[in-house]
């Protein structure tokens, strides 16, 4: 006001003034002359005034009633010049404050009056504008006055005033509310205390408002009276009025003057009584409206929406909600909730876009949306607003692309969903290129054909509305396609980041103000202070957990709605920003969701990005299956609507970058990633690099999708884990476009760098990290289960990669993330499980090489820890996997051996671990770990861990896989042992003084300390599983091995067993020798028969070893015979220890069964091995031996304890216990106890032995087949063989049972057959008459024992007639070869050799020699009481009754030969003997069994073979007559000693002789030969000798010999007689071959007896004999007719003696014959 004020601008005023009365005077000079009167009286009034007063201007402003009246009266003219004048005139006044109340009163009438004449009218609202801008002098009536004047210019025909006027009203509106703005800033200081006025009052009560106020209020009031269609109460002469208009003013004031109606309750009264429900009713016609829907349903025509008021209420709401909220609860509830409606599909599209617009203004305001939630959302009966507002944006956005807008083209997909199909329809001006170009030109989102382009609506942040701001028009305006989705897309954006950078920020607040309270808590050392810091923290805590309650409903509340659009329209989007702005949405999102802990909704924004990274459609099970259940029934309600969650369309525009297989398990052909993909990608990338911390659980979701992506990438892992792009062999439809080849690199270093910022994530977030990778890792695991494809290791390779860059605090991690890669270890597939170990592997080397705080020196427990998993790889079976991990232990021994102190156990047990099965380059590397540590680190290694070794080494041993690895590690045994033995003090005192700690703990512990071997000392255990090793080696299933390892067994006992304690001898014995004995014979037992072709290679087997159990053998053989060494060699020690005899027992057990094995190697050996130790002799003591007497025991019990090494848990019996034994030879008086003692007794344990060993091993099988076992000659050999040197030692002792036991095995022995394969090496030829050795050893037995009871006492004399009896058993072999069970055995002519046969032996030379041997023996022995008594003589005869009566038929004609000489020989010396016992009745039986013997001889059934030569044929005839010689003379002159009926039985035998010696198998020309005629002869001659030279001393002797001669001659009667028949008959034909034989002998018979007869005295020859011998003259005669020749020789022979019977007839006959 200053410029007004000044003296020059006072000047100015009053010359102007003047200036303008004059100019108004001379316009009205001659029309208006009053005016012109004032006019001239004002200027003296103005004149007088500047006069008069100093202060002009206040003068003026008093009389300025008067001052102004010229002008009015001017304008009241009405003449438009003199108006103009008047009004500019009247301005200028105003401009310098000189009007008065009263003044402006009239002014205003006056401008009434011009208003209403219409004259001037933008003069006069320049003028009213003045007036009330200038100065506030106008009030209450004339105010209202005004206003309605320019009210009333606004609606005139004319255009320009009705803007003018229009601009005018909106500026004296603001003017009346300026006016009460600086009112109230006048009275701010002034303290009054205000009348409280009820909120229901009165509206009129305006008494209490100050006068600018008072006007503002009226003037709103009427406003909304005006808008409402009603009449204004104080705003009098309105005419007319337009909604449009008033609705424009509303806006415009509460807009600029919130703060009147906030803090002026009778302004929030009109507020909430006036305005809210004047909106809500205006909005009537809009919620009504459904586009499309008939009126027919209700009965008055609904109210179309008007577009100008619909947006113009849209606007009034946007700023009661903006300003008014806090006043307007309920209120604003209706109008979101109105809002939310008006985006309905069926409403119109311009209001959809106005409503969209307006919700954008909300959406950028974040408080108020917070303010929504707390008083909405949060409260419990209360409408969800902002939930509603966030899920109508989304079904708003959804509807866009389901319902095609209308006015526009239905844009469906005519080609369907076929992306290859023909072109999409999209809108002509869309920009879009055909599918082929697959880029569009525009930003847009297109889905299922909706093609919506994306328009630059408003800068980010902020709500710049195009459609509410269209005032001017009256008609909807057409929308442009897309600019509602963009306004809603922007919405969206918009209010993600509001409501997550608030949150966030406050968030950050509290967590600061949480670090600096709790700080200040720590640092305050007063208590007082105390209090108060509890005090205020609690306070914070409250107020953060009203915060984060708010916080989590917001979130709660639109996390749905926001990713079911976001999703949408990620998927729809074709522009790169836009795609980016979604994606950053959504990952804020999920940030916040992290943050507050709200699991359920950032695994759905995870998700979302996930799903958005893979194809459309991938098979992701993670994404399908996870937490977000909320989305997994795609549908949710919102507001009560079904809302779909639509699935990503198929025919995305997106350029394709890359091909790529899918990771499944039966990957369908390739799937394509777009370059939105990858942007997703790198979105999920960033994610998780930034918002690790807060991913929790979901790192599950991140991590697969990212595995999945890095496959189809084809992106490998290398060395520490990082990922780099490698084609895989099998990726072949991989492509990758140049634009994704330049971002993999980037990928692969942002995907390391993810891993490598794992090192600032807290424990827990690390666990949740290391669990995702897991779980991963877990599936991959599945999905190449049973398929060698490639697998995908992105979780292996990322897991070891967050373990080497959290290495410093690898404990909380290490058991989890070992844990699994041993799983992965144990993989079917070789990739998975190879790289698995290659992690596992690389972070124990890592961890070992680590600079640990503590020094992992310090630390035992932390390297044991790393240490572990490399052990629990021993538990995996592949072969690459323990490759590695023993590679793994070289490096470790390379780079730490010296100092892996107690890690040497773990070690060595991985070396320990290695299997048999598990391939030979796994066994050499082990090894090769194995000799490193022999060589260079036995001594630094706690001597504790020398046992390990041992074990290990001998492990390797028992490895079959690579022989010479085997025999190494046996050679490292014996390097062990020389370690040991050099550095044996060391050793011993490290290893007591660690046994004597041990106790000790187990002492207080209370618990027995429990090692291997116990009582012996530690260093001697030592050697003992030294030894123990060897011992398994000993058994190992490879021949060379054990062979070896037996050597040197028994080579490192014999040279470092002085080192053990004599005690330790005991466990060697026990627990070493038999343990190993008896496991070597359990394998050998069980040994495999079958044949093994070759030794591997091209080494040829021998075929003495060329089956498992042949190979065996040579074992048990080497073992056997190293044990009986160690018993001969260290007798002396062994002695002393108490229980030599059990030992011996358990030896002596162990030969037995050696001996018995079916195996002709094992069981000769076991005899040798007997031998050795039968050897052995009372033992000398030298004078370094031991002075003590060593204890003896007699073992009184027979059952001994029950032994107690490992594997003999049978009880041993005892036979004969050595108390029975002197029982038995010394009753009388008590035991001596000596060695000699104990050394009968171990003699007697050896006889034992023996006998069992003969009788089982001799014992035929019961059943045969190709496989039955037969002992071999040799061993047989040598087991008789051992019985004459045991002999020596238990022939005191040597009763007749036991001889009967030897008998038993003698002849069992020689019973067993020769396979065919062997005979040719036994049996030289089947001629020679040779015997086996074998034979030899039987019959050698036999006579030693024979000697012994020779120079024997008499008690032993009774065993004669046993030997007797054996050798005659023998003797039968020659016409019985012995049965061996049921074994078929062939001769040996016709066994083939190399078959599987048996061939009996050639018994004959052996039964002949025994047959001598009896026949010795017997001479020496005939008259021996034992033998007599015994009838040995019967037995004798009866066995050789055998061959005799064989004779032919006997195996060798040499047999019944000898049997015959030897019979001859013995009844030489015998008869005799029997006739002098001939009383005593000892021989009656011989005497049948003799005459049987000789009947069976003479008269034997068996035929001669047809090649036996004539001399052969009279050799053995003259035997014949040998025989009938005997009886001659040996028996029958004794007829008197001897039983009659032998008498009888040899006449009817020589009766027999006589007559039917014939043979029927001759030829002609020998027949003369063949009859034995020289036997018949003897037989009648010796029959005839005895039946008539003697005196007959018994009739019934004579009548014998009657009776024979009157048989013979009827028999020659007939005989003849039936061949004249024949011949009758038979006419030409000769008769048979043997009638005539018959004949012939007959004839012959005739002769010999007419001979016969002649030589005997003539009284000796019955009459009756004589007429029968004549008698047959004439049939003889009958015979000459005969036609065979040698029948005619034979006649003429008989009938030639006849002629001494031819004498003249004397008359005595004609007498008998009359």
């Amino acid at each position: 006001m200053s410029g007004t004020n000044s003296p020059e601008a006072v000047k100015k005023l009053l010359e102007n003034m003047q200036s303008d009365l004059r100019a108004l005077s001379l316009e009205c000079k001659k029309k208006f002359p009053p005016v012109k009167e004032a006019a001239e009286s004002g200027i003296i009034k103005v004149k007088t005034i500047a006069a008069r007063n100093t202060e002009i201007l206040a003068a003026l402003k008093e009389n300025s009633s008067e001052v102004v009246q010229p002008f009015l009266m001017g304008c009241g003219t009405k003449e438009p010049k003199i108006t103009q004048l008047c009004l500019a005139a009247i301005q200028r006044l105003m401009s310098h404050e000189v009007v008065s109340e009263t003044a402006a009163g009239n002014i205003i009438n006056m401008l009434w009056q011009l208003m209403e004449n219409s004259l001037e009218e933008l003069k006069l609202l320049q003028t009213v504008l003045v007036l009330l801008t200038t100065n506030t002098v106008v009030h209450d009536e004339a105010l209202s006055k005004a206003i309605v004047l320019c009210f009333r210019l606004h609606f005139t025909k004319d255009n320009i005033t009705n803007n003018t006027a229009a601009a005018t009203v909106r500026q004296v509106v603001t003017v009346v509310f300026e006016r009460m703005v600086a009112e109230d800033e006048r009275h701010r200081d002034v303290v009054e205390q205000p009348v409280l006025v009820q909120g229901n009052s009165n509206r009129r009560s305006v008494s209490t408002l100050k006068p600018c106020a008072k006007d503002a209020y009226m003037l709103f009031q009427d406003l909304c009276q005006l808008v409402n269609a009603d009449a204004p109460y104080w705003l009098v002469g309105m005419t007319e009025m337009t909604r449009t208009f008033g609705l424009e003013l509303l806006e415009s004031v509460l807009n600029d003057f919130p703060q009147v109606f906030l803090q002026h309750q009778e302004f929030s009264f009109l507020l909430k009584e006036r305005v809210c429900p004047l909106v809500i009713k205006l909005f009537s016609p809009n919620i009504k409206f459904r586009q499309g829907s008939g009126t027919s349903s209700s009965p008055a025509p609904v109210e179309k929406p008007y577009f100008p008021i619909c947006m113009r209420l849209l606007r009034v709401v946007s700023v009661l909600i903006k300003q008014f909220y806090s006043l307007l609860v309920t209120e604003c509830e209706i109008f979101l909730s109105l809002l939310v409606k008006f985006l309905d599909a069926d409403k119109p599209q311009w209001l959809r876009a106005v409503a969209v617009e307006s919700i954008h203004r909300l959406c950028v305001q974040p408080q108020l949306l917070r303010s929504f939630c707390q008083s909405y959302d949060m409260k419990q009966h209360s409408t969800k607003v902002f939930r509603d507002i966030v899920n109508a944006l989304g079904s708003f956005i959804q509807s866009l692309f389901l319902v095609p807008p209308t006015g526009n083209p239905a844009t469906t997909n005519q080609a369907g969903s076929n992306n290859s199909g023909g072109p999409v329809s999209a809108p002509a001006n869309s920009g879009m290129l055909g599918i082929g170009g697959g880029v569009t030109l525009l930003p847009a989102f297109e889905y299922r054909g909706t093609w919506i382009p994306i328009l630059t609506v408003t800068v980010q942040g902020s709500a710049k509305a195009t459609y509410l701001e269209m005032l001017d028009k009256v008609e909807p305006p057409t929308i442009p396609e897309g600019y509602a989705m963009s306004v809603a897309f922007h919405c969206l954006l918009d209010l993600v980041r509001g409501i997550t950078t608030m949150i966030e920020g406050e968030l950050g607040e509290v967590e600061t103000e949480r670090q600096t309270s709790t700080a200040e808590a720590v640092s305050s050392p007063a208590q007082s202070s105390e209090q108060q810091e509890l005090q205020s923290t609690s306070d914070q805590m409250d107020k953060a957990i009203v915060s984060r309650a708010v916080w989590e409903e917001m979130v709660n509340a639109c996390w749905c709605g926001l990713l079911a659009a976001l999703s949408l329209l990620l998927d729809a989007s074709t522009d790169e920003a836009a795609t980016e702005n979604i994606l950053k949405a959504e990952l804020t999102m999920a940030a916040l969701c992290g943050r507050l802990g709200l699991v359920t909704s950032r695994d759905a924004f995870i998700t979302a990005i996930c799903k958005g990274s893979l194809p459309p459609h991938y098979a992701l099970t993670v994404l399908n299956t996870t937490t977000a259940a909320t989305l997994s029934n795609k549908s949710y309600s919102i507001q009560g609507q079904s809302v779909m969650m639509i699935s990503p369309s198929s025919e995305s525009h997106q350029q394709v970058v890359a091909v790529g297989q899918p990771l499944a398990v039966q990957p369908q052909g390739t799937v394509m990633l777009t370059s939105k993909n990858i942007q997703c990608m790198r979105t999920l990338l960033n994610l998780a690099h930034c918002h690790g911390a807060v991913l929790g659980t979901s790192w599950q979701l991140v991590l697969a999708t990212l595995q999945h992506l890095v496959w189809i990438l084809g992106l490998k892992p290398s060395s520490g884990g990082a990922l780099k792009p490698g084609r895989a062999v099998e990726g072949p439809s991989t492509v990758l476009t140049t634009a994704v080849m330049t971002d993999l690199p980037v990928i692969s270093n942002i995907l390391s760098r993810l891993f490598e910022s794992s090192q600032y994530l807290d424990d827990v977030s690390l666990h949740h990290l290391i669990n995702a990778l897991c779980s991963l890792s877990l599936e991959a695991m599945d999905m190449a289960y049973g398929n060698n494809k490639e697998p995908s290791l992105f979780a292996v390779a990322k897991l070891l990669e967050t373990g080497l860059v959290n290495m410093h605090r690898i404990e909380i991690l290490w058991r989890p993330l070992t844990g699994h890669l041993l799983e992965v270890c144990q993989h079917p597939n070789s990739r998975m499980r190879e790289w698995g170990a290659e992690a596992l592997t690389s972070l124990i080397k890592a961890g070992l090489t680590f600079n640990h705080d503590p020094p992992l020196s310090q630390n035992q427990r932390l390297q044991l820890l790393l240490l572990n998993p490399l052990k629990e790889m021993s538990s995996v079976n592949h072969p690459d996997i323990r490759l590695k991990q023993l590679e793994c232990v070289l490096q470790i021994l390379q780079s730490q051996g010296d100092s892996l102190g107690p890690g040497w156990p773990l070690v060595l047990g991985v070396m320990g671990a290695i299997r048999n099965d598990q391939g030979e380059s796994l066994i050499r590397t082990a090894f090769q770990c194995l000799q490193l540590v022999v060589t260079d680190f036995l001594p630094t290694m706690p001597c504790t861990c020398l046992q390990i070794v041992v074990d290990v080494a001998g492990s390797f041993g028992l490895h079959n896989q690579e022989l010479n690895i085997s025999l190494t590690s046996i050679g490292l045994l014996w390097n062990i042992s020389d370690y040991f033995f050099q550095r044996g003090e060391t050793i011993e005192k490290e290893l007591n003084n660690e046994e004597a700690a041990q106790q000790k703990q187990a002492e207080e512990k209370g618990v027995v300390l429990n090692r291997p071997f116990h009582p012996a000392p530690p260093f001697d255990c030592l050697w003992l599983c030294l030894y123990a090793k060897l011992g398994e080696l000993c058994v190992d299933p490879r021949p060379a091995v054990r062979k070896s390892a037996g050597q040197t067994l028994f080579s490192t006992i014999g040279a470092h067993g002085t080192l053990l304690q004599h005690s330790t001898w005991h466990t060697v014995i026990w627990k070493v020798l038999f343990h190993l004995l008896d496991r070597v014979r359990e394998s050998s037992t069980t040994a495999d028969k079958e044949k093994i072709e070759s030794g591997g290679g091209n080494i040829l087997i021998h075929h003495s070893r060329d089956t498992a159990e042949k190979q065996w053998a040579e074992t048990w053989v080497l073992t056997l015979a190293g044990v009986a060494r160690i018993f001969n060699t260290r007798r002396y020690l062994l002695q002393p220890l108490g229980d030599f005899s059990r030992a011996w027992d358990v030896l002596l057990d162990h030969i037995q069964s050696a001996a018995l094995s079916k195996n002709n190697e094992v069981s000769l050996a076991a005899l040798k091995s007997f031998q050795e130790i039968l050897q052995i002799v009372t033992p000398v003591r030298d004078s370094d031996k031991p002075e003590t007497p060593p204890a003896v025991h007699v073992p009184v019990p027979v059952l001994l304890g029950s032994i107690s090494g490992p594997g003999l848990n049978r009880p041993f019996v005892r036979t004969d216990s050595i108390g029975e034994r002197l029982g038995r030879y010394s009753s009388s008086e008590p035991p001596i106890v000596t060695d000699e003692l104990e050394d009968l007794n171990l003699w007697w344990a050896a006889w034992n032995t023996w006998y069992r060993v003969g009788s089982e091993s001799t014992k035929p099988p019961i059943t045969f087949d190709k496989l039955t076992f037969i002992p071999s000659q040799p061993f047989l050999t040598a087991l008789i063989q051992i019985f004459p040197a045991l002999y020596q030692h238990i022939k005191t002792g040597f009763n007749m049972d036991d001889l009967q036991k030897l008998g038993v095995i003698l002849h069992s022995a020689v019973s067993v057959p020769i396979s065919s394969d062997a005979s040719p090496f036994i049996l030289p030829s089947y001629t020679e008459a040779v015997l086996t050795s074998l034979q030899e050893a039987v019959l050698t037995a036999l006579d030693v024992l024979q000697k012994a009871i020779c120079i024997g006492p008499e008690n032993m004399q009774i065993m004669y007639p046993a030997i007797f009896d054996q050798l005659l058993a023998f003797v039968e072999f020659s016409c019985k070869p012995p049965q061996y069970g049921q074994l078929e055995t062939k001769h040996i002519a016709n066994a083939k050799y190399n078959q599987a046969e048996w061939v009996a032996l050639n018994y004959v030379p052996f039964a002949e020699r025994s047959l001598e041997v009896v026949v010795d023996l017997y001479q020496k022995t005939a008259c021996h009481k034992a033998v007599v008594n015994e009838k040995v003589l019967q037995n004798i005869i009866k066995t050789l009754r055998v061959p005799l009566s064989l004779k032919y038929s006997c195996p060798s004609e040499s047999t019944w030969k000898l049997a015959v000489s030897s019979l001859l020989k013995v009844l030489s010396i015998g008869l005799p003997v029997a006739r002098q016992h001939a009383s005593s009745g000892k021989f009656d039986s011989m005497w049948p069994e003799l005459a049987n013997t000789f009947e069976d001889f003479l008269f034997t059934k068996s035929i001669p073979p047809d090649n036996l030569s004539i001399q052969e044929f009279q050799r053995n005839e003259s035997i014949d007559v040998e025989v009938v010689q005997l009886i001659s003379t040996e028996i029958l002159p004794y007829a008197n000693f001897i039983p009659k009926e032998f008498v009888g039985q040899i006449m009817t035998m020589l009766n027999k002789g006589s007559i039917h010696s014939q043979s029927s198998s001759f030829t002609e020309a020998e027949i003369d030969i063949r009859l034995r005629e020289e036997f018949s002869k003897m037989c009648f001659e010796t029959l005839l000798q005895f039946s008539f030279s003697n005196k007959v001393t018994t009739p019934q002797e004579g009548y014998i010999s009657r009776m024979a001669l009157s048989v013979l001659l009827k028999r020659s009667q007939d005989v003849l007689h039936r061949y004249i028949e024949d011949e009758r008959l038979s006419g030409k034909c000769p008769l048979p071959r043997q009638q005539v034989t018959e004949i012939i002998f007959v004839l012959k018979a005739v002769s010999t007896l007419i001979d016969s007869l002649k030589k005997t005295q003539p009284e000796n020859v019955d009459g009756n004999t004589w007429a029968q011998v004549i008698a047959l003259y004439p049939t003889l005669v009958e015979c000459i007719t005969c036609s065979s020749s040698e029948v005619c020789s034979a006649l003429k022979e008989a009938l030639v003696p006849f002629k001494d019977f031819l004498q003249p007839p004397a008359s005595k006959v004609q007498n008998g014959e009359s």
